[in-house]
């Protein structure tokens, strides 16, 4: 199942992706909450679009699609999870997962405008595979890790490198401006996917193929993460873990590349779409 939620900021509406085609879902009377996750939402929404399959209304083409989990408690993140990215920028690949957290006023849609914040010359794009928790999760076993993730989606962690590396502190400074996350098309089920650990990602500025890499290259896998990040904090429902980015961030370049006004990102991961964002500067949106 792929789920999605539609409409204006702050005024989303759930519906559901079909045959390719979205439909609104409003019908079903609960938008996609930690509360949905928490009393057995996935179930009950296949449940109700198996009832109304042939009744759904279809969504008017051009529809803004919002981030398809209602805001979630948290946004995690692994730092420096793929080796080649590690390498790009001079790090030593962890022992352990790296984590920071990206505010939730950082989260929209997947096609909304990355807005470059205030005084910032180094705001740069991450395509990165997240995971969306489907039950409360505290010292999970790394065997049992399946039985919590509802799903997955497509994220772009934009981050600015210098309020990242340069201004002392943890990396948050850099990660968790507005607009520097980015979340969908969809949300889709485990079973929607094939192999979660031979997935492309990639990532493209202004048409150029910046990123191309594959989560068979992950540090640390999904089942890891859920259990290893259980064990600092409860998880609840409806937060994301996004698990990393491969080679081919500005910052690895030499000299580096950072967005500029006017510039356009697209992104995707097989089986989780594809998300696009124009980059304006702060004040001109």
């Amino acid at each position: 199942m792929k789920l999605i939620r539609y409409g204006q900021p702050g005024q989303e509406k759930p519906g559901v992706v079909l045959h390719d085609q979205y439909y609104d879902a409003s019908a079903f009377g609960q938008d996609y909450t930690e509360e949905f996750f928490a009393t057995d939402g996935l179930r009950r929404l296949a449940d109700f679009v198996q009832a109304n399959a042939g009744t759904l209304p279809p969504l008017a083409e051009g529809q803004r699609l919002g981030p398809p989990v209602a805001r979630p408690s948290k946004i995690l993140c692994i730092g420096l999870n793929y080796a080649d990215h590690a390498r790009e920028t001079g790090a030593t690949p962890p022992a352990e997962p790296v984590l920071f957290m990206k505010s939730t006023t950082a989260y929209v849609g997947p096609n909304d405008d990355i807005i470059i914040p205030k005084n910032s010359v180094k705001t740069d794009w991450e395509v990165e595979l997240a995971v969306v928790i489907g039950k409360r999760a505290s010292y999970v076993e790394e065997a049992d890790a399946h039985e919590y993730i509802a799903g997955y989606v497509l994220h772009n962690d934009v981050s600015e490198r210098e309020f990242q590396l340069e201004r002392s502190g943890t990396w948050d400074k850099g990660k968790g401006c507005d607009t520097f996350a980015p979340v969908g098309p969809f949300l889709a089920t485990p079973d929607e996917l094939g192999d979660l650990d031979n997935l492309r990602l990639w990532l493209t500025v202004n048409g150029q193929l910046m990123q191309d890499g594959t989560t068979a290259n992950l540090i640390f896998k999904v089942p890891f993460l859920v259990s290893y990040l259980s064990q600092f904090m409860t998880l609840l429902p409806g937060d994301i873990i996004s698990t990393g980015t491969p080679a081919g961030v500005g910052l690895g370049f030499k000299p580096p590349i950072y967005l500029k006004p006017g510039d356009v990102v697209e992104l995707g991961i097989d089986g989780l779409g594809t998300s696009r964002q124009v980059v304006k500067a702060y004040g001109s949106h």
